[in-house]
Protein backbone atom coordinates (compact mmCIF):
# COMPACT_ATOMS: atom_id res chain seq x y z
CA UNK A 1 0.00 0.00 0.00
CA UNK A 2 1.62 3.31 -1.04
CA UNK A 3 2.31 5.88 1.67
CA UNK A 4 -0.28 8.41 0.38
CA UNK A 5 -2.98 5.74 0.78
CA UNK A 6 -1.67 4.71 4.19
CA UNK A 7 -2.09 8.29 5.34
CA UNK A 8 -5.85 7.88 4.91
CA UNK A 9 -5.95 4.86 7.23
CA UNK A 10 -6.82 5.63 10.84
CA UNK A 11 -6.60 3.23 13.78
CA UNK A 12 -9.73 2.05 15.50
CA UNK A 13 -10.46 2.52 19.18
CA UNK A 14 -8.80 -0.79 20.11
CA UNK A 15 -5.75 -0.40 17.89
CA UNK A 16 -2.81 -2.58 18.83
CA UNK A 17 0.91 -1.96 18.90
CA UNK A 18 3.78 -3.03 16.65
CA UNK A 19 7.27 -3.77 17.94
CA UNK A 20 10.08 -3.85 15.39
CA UNK A 21 12.46 -6.26 17.10
CA UNK A 22 15.98 -7.09 15.98
CA UNK A 23 16.48 -10.84 16.38
CA UNK A 24 20.25 -10.75 15.92
CA UNK A 25 22.39 -12.44 13.27
CA UNK A 26 21.46 -16.09 13.86
CA UNK A 27 22.45 -17.39 17.28
CA UNK A 28 19.20 -17.21 19.28
CA UNK A 29 21.11 -16.30 22.44
CA UNK A 30 22.02 -12.96 20.87
CA UNK A 31 18.39 -11.83 21.12
CA UNK A 32 18.07 -9.01 23.65
CA UNK A 33 16.20 -9.52 26.91
CA UNK A 34 13.60 -6.96 25.88
CA UNK A 35 13.15 -8.68 22.55
CA UNK A 36 12.62 -12.03 24.28
CA UNK A 37 10.04 -10.55 26.66
CA UNK A 38 8.11 -8.97 23.80
CA UNK A 39 8.04 -12.18 21.77
CA UNK A 40 6.84 -14.08 24.86
CA UNK A 41 3.92 -11.67 25.19
CA UNK A 42 2.99 -11.33 21.52
CA UNK A 43 -0.40 -11.96 19.96
CA UNK A 44 1.18 -12.22 16.51
CA UNK A 45 4.76 -12.72 15.35
CA UNK A 46 5.71 -11.70 11.82
CA UNK A 47 9.19 -13.01 11.08
CA UNK A 48 11.89 -13.07 8.42
CA UNK A 49 13.94 -15.82 6.83
CA UNK A 50 17.05 -15.30 8.97
CA UNK A 51 15.28 -15.41 12.34
CA UNK A 52 16.10 -18.53 14.36
CA UNK A 53 13.12 -20.87 14.91
CA UNK A 54 14.12 -20.94 18.59
CA UNK A 55 13.35 -17.22 18.79
CA UNK A 56 9.96 -17.65 17.11
CA UNK A 57 9.21 -20.51 19.52
CA UNK A 58 9.40 -18.07 22.44
CA UNK A 59 5.95 -16.83 21.40
CA UNK A 60 2.91 -18.17 23.30
CA UNK A 61 1.29 -21.28 21.77
CA UNK A 62 -1.82 -19.27 20.88
CA UNK A 63 0.11 -16.51 19.10
CA UNK A 64 -0.25 -16.32 15.33
CA UNK A 65 3.02 -16.94 13.50
CA UNK A 66 3.37 -15.44 10.03
CA UNK A 67 6.43 -16.05 7.86
CA UNK A 68 7.26 -13.25 5.43
CA UNK A 69 10.88 -14.14 4.68
CA UNK A 70 12.80 -12.93 1.68
CA UNK A 71 15.55 -14.75 -0.20
CA UNK A 72 17.21 -13.71 -3.43
CA UNK A 73 14.50 -13.61 -6.12
CA UNK A 74 12.08 -15.34 -3.73
CA UNK A 75 9.90 -13.04 -1.65
CA UNK A 76 7.04 -14.58 0.31
CA UNK A 77 5.33 -11.18 0.33
CA UNK A 78 6.34 -7.91 -1.36
CA UNK A 79 7.34 -5.18 1.07
CA UNK A 80 4.14 -3.19 0.50
CA UNK A 81 2.08 -6.23 1.47
CA UNK A 82 4.16 -6.78 4.61
CA UNK A 83 3.48 -3.17 5.58
CA UNK A 84 -0.24 -3.64 4.99
CA UNK A 85 -0.25 -6.90 6.99
CA UNK A 86 1.33 -5.21 10.02
CA UNK A 87 -1.23 -2.42 9.84
CA UNK A 88 -4.16 -4.87 9.62
CA UNK A 89 -2.92 -6.88 12.58
CA UNK A 90 -2.47 -3.76 14.70
CA UNK A 91 -5.86 -2.40 13.70
CA UNK A 92 -7.34 -5.64 15.00
CA UNK A 93 -6.03 -4.82 18.46
CA UNK A 94 -3.13 -7.27 18.33
CA UNK A 95 0.22 -6.90 20.03
CA UNK A 96 2.45 -7.53 17.00
CA UNK A 97 6.14 -8.39 17.12
CA UNK A 98 7.87 -7.91 13.80
CA UNK A 99 11.02 -10.02 14.07
CA UNK A 100 13.82 -8.97 11.75
CA UNK A 101 17.25 -10.52 11.38
CA UNK A 102 20.07 -8.43 12.81
CA UNK A 103 19.00 -4.88 13.63
CA UNK A 104 15.78 -3.44 12.16
CA UNK A 105 17.41 -0.17 11.14
CA UNK A 106 20.57 -1.56 9.49
CA UNK A 107 19.71 -2.88 6.02
CA UNK A 108 16.57 -4.43 7.48
CA UNK A 109 13.90 -2.21 5.89
CA UNK A 110 12.80 -1.30 9.38
CA UNK A 111 12.71 2.36 8.45
CA UNK A 112 10.33 1.64 5.56
CA UNK A 113 8.02 -0.43 7.76
CA UNK A 114 8.00 2.12 10.57
CA UNK A 115 7.28 4.91 8.10
CA UNK A 116 4.25 3.01 6.81
CA UNK A 117 3.00 2.22 10.32
CA UNK A 118 3.40 5.76 11.62
CA UNK A 119 1.69 7.12 8.52
CA UNK A 120 -1.25 4.81 9.26
CA UNK A 121 -1.43 6.05 12.85
CA UNK A 122 -0.07 2.86 14.42
CA UNK A 123 2.04 3.07 17.58
CA UNK A 124 5.48 1.56 17.01
CA UNK A 125 8.46 0.74 19.20
CA UNK A 126 11.90 -0.22 17.89
CA UNK A 127 14.00 -2.77 19.78
CA UNK A 128 17.58 -2.75 18.45
CA UNK A 129 19.33 -6.02 17.71
CA UNK A 130 22.89 -7.22 17.23
CA UNK A 131 23.54 -6.35 13.61
CA UNK A 132 25.17 -8.94 11.37
CA UNK A 133 28.38 -6.96 10.99
CA UNK A 134 29.03 -6.88 14.73
CA UNK A 135 27.83 -10.38 15.62
CA UNK A 136 29.21 -12.31 12.68
CA UNK A 137 32.59 -10.60 12.67
CA UNK A 138 32.91 -11.28 16.40
CA UNK A 139 32.11 -14.99 15.95
CA UNK A 140 34.67 -15.13 13.14
CA UNK A 141 37.36 -13.66 15.38
CA UNK A 142 37.61 -10.51 13.27
CA UNK A 143 37.56 -7.25 15.27
CA UNK A 144 35.94 -4.50 13.23
CA UNK A 145 38.27 -1.86 14.66
CA UNK A 146 41.83 -2.15 15.92
CA UNK A 147 44.31 0.61 16.66
CA UNK A 148 46.94 -0.99 14.44
CA UNK A 149 44.67 -1.73 11.48
CA UNK A 150 41.38 0.20 11.31
CA UNK A 151 40.33 3.50 12.81
CA UNK A 152 36.88 3.41 11.23
CA UNK A 153 34.32 0.91 9.98
CA UNK A 154 31.87 1.29 7.10
CA UNK A 155 28.72 -0.76 6.48
CA UNK A 156 27.55 -1.01 2.86
CA UNK A 157 25.01 -3.04 0.94
CA UNK A 158 25.82 -5.00 -2.18
CA UNK A 159 22.16 -5.12 -3.20
CA UNK A 160 20.52 -1.81 -4.05
CA UNK A 161 16.79 -1.34 -4.61
CA UNK A 162 17.18 -0.93 -8.38
CA UNK A 163 19.77 -3.70 -8.72
CA UNK A 164 22.56 -1.25 -9.51
CA UNK A 165 25.94 -1.35 -7.81
CA UNK A 166 26.56 2.38 -7.89
CA UNK A 167 28.18 2.90 -4.51
CA UNK A 168 30.61 5.53 -3.29
CA UNK A 169 33.64 3.49 -4.27
CA UNK A 170 36.32 6.09 -3.40
CA UNK A 171 34.92 6.25 0.13
CA UNK A 172 34.64 2.47 0.43
CA UNK A 173 38.22 2.01 -0.76
CA UNK A 174 39.85 4.28 1.81
CA UNK A 175 42.82 2.81 3.67
CA UNK A 176 42.94 2.10 7.42
CA UNK A 177 39.27 1.21 7.67
CA UNK A 178 37.17 -1.94 7.78
CA UNK A 179 34.51 -2.41 5.12
CA UNK A 180 31.57 -4.72 5.82
CA UNK A 181 29.32 -5.56 2.90
CA UNK A 182 25.85 -6.99 3.45
CA UNK A 183 24.13 -9.03 0.71
CA UNK A 184 27.04 -8.76 -1.70
CA UNK A 185 28.07 -12.35 -2.35
CA UNK A 186 26.26 -12.65 -5.69
CA UNK A 187 28.39 -9.78 -7.02
CA UNK A 188 31.53 -10.45 -5.04
CA UNK A 189 33.93 -10.54 -8.00
CA UNK A 190 32.67 -7.18 -9.22
CA UNK A 191 32.86 -5.66 -5.74
CA UNK A 192 36.45 -6.81 -5.24
CA UNK A 193 37.45 -5.53 -8.68
CA UNK A 194 35.88 -2.13 -8.04
CA UNK A 195 37.66 -1.78 -4.71
CA UNK A 196 41.00 -2.55 -6.37
CA UNK A 197 40.18 -0.16 -9.20
CA UNK A 198 39.59 2.62 -6.66
CA UNK A 199 42.84 2.17 -4.81
CA UNK A 200 42.79 -0.73 -2.37
CA UNK A 201 45.76 -3.08 -2.88
CA UNK A 202 44.86 -6.42 -4.45
CA UNK A 203 46.48 -8.07 -1.43
CA UNK A 204 44.10 -6.45 1.07
CA UNK A 205 42.85 -9.21 3.43
CA UNK A 206 39.20 -10.13 2.95
CA UNK A 207 36.78 -12.78 4.16
CA UNK A 208 33.27 -14.04 3.50
CA UNK A 209 31.34 -15.60 6.39
CA UNK A 210 28.34 -17.78 5.58
CA UNK A 211 25.55 -18.22 8.16
CA UNK A 212 27.63 -16.52 10.82
CA UNK A 213 27.01 -17.19 14.54
CA UNK A 214 25.20 -20.46 13.75
CA UNK A 215 26.19 -24.13 13.75
CA UNK A 216 26.50 -23.91 9.96
CA UNK A 217 29.01 -21.06 9.92
CA UNK A 218 31.70 -21.29 7.24
CA UNK A 219 34.46 -18.84 6.37
CA UNK A 220 36.48 -18.24 3.21
CA UNK A 221 39.59 -16.12 3.74
CA UNK A 222 41.85 -14.57 1.15
CA UNK A 223 42.49 -11.15 -0.34
CA UNK A 224 40.66 -8.95 -2.82
CA UNK A 225 42.34 -10.70 -5.72
CA UNK A 226 41.60 -14.27 -4.64
CA UNK A 227 38.46 -14.08 -2.50
CA UNK A 228 35.79 -14.53 -5.18
CA UNK A 229 37.48 -17.68 -6.51
CA UNK A 230 37.84 -19.15 -3.03
CA UNK A 231 34.21 -18.46 -2.20
CA UNK A 232 33.11 -20.13 -5.44
CA UNK A 233 35.38 -23.13 -4.86
CA UNK A 234 34.01 -23.60 -1.35
CA UNK A 235 30.40 -23.36 -2.54
CA UNK A 236 29.64 -20.61 -0.04
CA UNK A 237 26.17 -19.17 -0.60
CA UNK A 238 23.90 -16.52 0.92
CA UNK A 239 23.27 -15.49 3.60
CA UNK A 240 26.85 -14.32 3.84
CA UNK A 241 28.75 -11.25 4.97
CA UNK A 242 31.93 -9.84 3.43
CA UNK A 243 34.63 -8.16 5.53
CA UNK A 244 37.52 -6.29 3.91
CA UNK A 245 40.53 -4.73 5.64
CA UNK A 246 43.65 -5.32 7.67
CA UNK A 247 41.66 -6.67 10.62
CA UNK A 248 40.91 -9.82 8.62
CA UNK A 249 44.61 -10.64 8.94
CA UNK A 250 44.06 -11.16 12.67
CA UNK A 251 41.60 -13.98 12.03
CA UNK A 252 44.05 -16.92 12.23
CA UNK A 253 45.10 -15.93 15.76
CA UNK A 254 41.78 -14.65 17.09
CA UNK A 255 39.33 -17.27 15.81
CA UNK A 256 37.55 -18.67 18.88
CA UNK A 257 34.32 -20.25 17.62
CA UNK A 258 35.46 -23.85 18.21
CA UNK A 259 33.93 -26.90 16.48
CA UNK A 260 31.61 -29.12 18.51
CA UNK A 261 28.24 -30.81 18.29
CA UNK A 262 25.29 -28.55 19.11
CA UNK A 263 24.28 -30.58 22.16
CA UNK A 264 27.80 -30.26 23.60
CA UNK A 265 27.70 -26.49 23.56
CA UNK A 266 26.83 -24.19 26.39
CA UNK A 267 23.48 -22.55 25.62
CA UNK A 268 23.13 -21.84 21.91
CA UNK A 269 24.25 -24.39 19.30
CA UNK A 270 27.84 -23.17 18.92
CA UNK A 271 29.00 -25.85 16.48
CA UNK A 272 31.98 -23.98 15.11
CA UNK A 273 32.79 -23.32 11.49
CA UNK A 274 34.41 -24.71 8.40
CA UNK A 275 37.30 -22.58 7.19
CA UNK A 276 38.58 -22.25 3.66
CA UNK A 277 42.02 -20.63 3.80
CA UNK A 278 44.75 -20.80 1.16
CA UNK A 279 42.57 -23.28 -0.71
CA UNK A 280 42.48 -25.85 2.11
CA UNK A 281 39.71 -26.81 4.49
CA UNK A 282 40.51 -26.81 8.20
Amino acid sequence: MPLPELAKVRPGPQCGHVYLVGAGPGDPELLTLRGARLVAGADAVVYDNLVSPLVVDLAPPEAERIYVGKKAADHTLPQDEINALLIRLAQGGRRVVRLKGGDPFIFGRGGEEMEALVTAGITVEVVPGVTAAAGIAAYAGIPLTHRDHAQSVVFATGFLKDGALELDWPMLARPAQTLVIYMGISRLAEICARLIEHGLPAGTPAAVIERGTTARQRIAVGDLESLAARVAAAGIRPPALTVVGGVVGLYPRLAWFAPGAPDEAQGAPHAGCTVVHDGRRR
